[in-house]
């Protein structure tokens, strides 16, 4: 483990001291190890995988070997972030016991430090018994993707009055079952921090508003890898085109027989060809 590996109880007390979490998903070792070195605080082995990886138009497929198989590989870069692993949709809905033993599953897998749960109040004894079996749990709530048919799509969540109350009561309510964390997306930027400022653990938003303690993105989203990126998204590269440039370079080389040159090659005795 990294000597300065950062802890949930670090995280926890950004919210005191006012200094920003950055966190960002990451779903293998190469993409770990980079924005580990980056320097981010919090690495989100996300099922957004489904979008950005599989090419999936929902996360509601992914199934927890998938994450498992993710997890372990981006805690191969060794991270000096804390990892929070997705529990996959229908993963934690069947009840508390089967949730925590396949949270177990995930958590001794895998090795990261902790796991995310989508869901309000309605799940908050789920997370209560997650967190009681020694896991450390990320919530979400406001727009959770794993329940889009249920919302009505990706949309923004929590513009109507009622709505806005059940977002302040799911954030209450998984507060309180006792994850350290909690991931808004997509609400009003002024909602999200009128419950930032009633919860006593840190909020980590995404398409919410400044107002949170910290803020998570998609690597996809940020790189410009991205086919259709959501309004909420920054980006900070153009990698995509970068990347088929690069590309298209490599196959007019081969094409055009100027690849490999000599310092490619590797070379063999002239006495030893000869013999052949």
């Amino acid at each position: 483990m990294p000597k300065d590996k950062v802890t949930i109880h670090q995280l926890k007390a950004r919210k005191q001291d006012g200094k920003k979490i950055c966190a960002v998903t990451a779903y293998d070792y190469t993409s770990a190890r980079l924005v580990d070195e980056a320097g981010v605080d919090l690495i989100l082995v996300g099922d957004s995988v489904a979008n950005t990886v599989m090419g999936l138009e929902s996360t509601v497929p992914v199934t927890l070997g998938q994450m498992i198989y993710h997890g372990e590989t981006v805690m191969r870069a060794k991270p000096r972030a804390l990892v929070a692993v997705d529990m996959p949709f229908g993963s934690v809905n069947d009840g508390a016991g089967r949730a925590v033993n396949r949270a177990v599953k995930v958590f001794k897998r895998t090795g990261a430090d902790a796991v995310k749960i989508e869901g309000g109040k309605g799940l908050a004894p789920v997370v209560e018994a997650v967190v009681g079996s020694c896991i450390p749990v990320v919530g979400h709530v406001g727009l959770m993707p794993q329940y889009r048919a249920m919302l009505g799509g990706l949309k923004v969540q929590g513009k109507e009055l009622e709505a806005a109350r059940r977002i302040i009561e799911d954030a209450q309510a998984i507060a309180a079952a006792g994850v350290f964390a909690i991931v808004l997306e997509a609400v009003p930027a002024p909602l999200a921090e009128l419950i930032t400022s009633r919860i006593d653990v840190p909020t980590i938003g995404i398409g919410a508003g400044a107002g949170c303690d910290g803020q998570i993105l998609v690597l996809h989203d940020i790189l410009g890898l991205s086919v259709r990126p959501p309004k909420f998204a920054g980006r900070w590269a153009d990698l995509g085109d970068e990347m088929v440039r690069a590309v298209s370079a490599y196959r007019e080389a081969v094409r055009s027989g100027s690849f490999p040159t000599a310092e490619h090659s590797f070379k063999m005795d002239k006495t030893i060809l000869a013999k052949l």
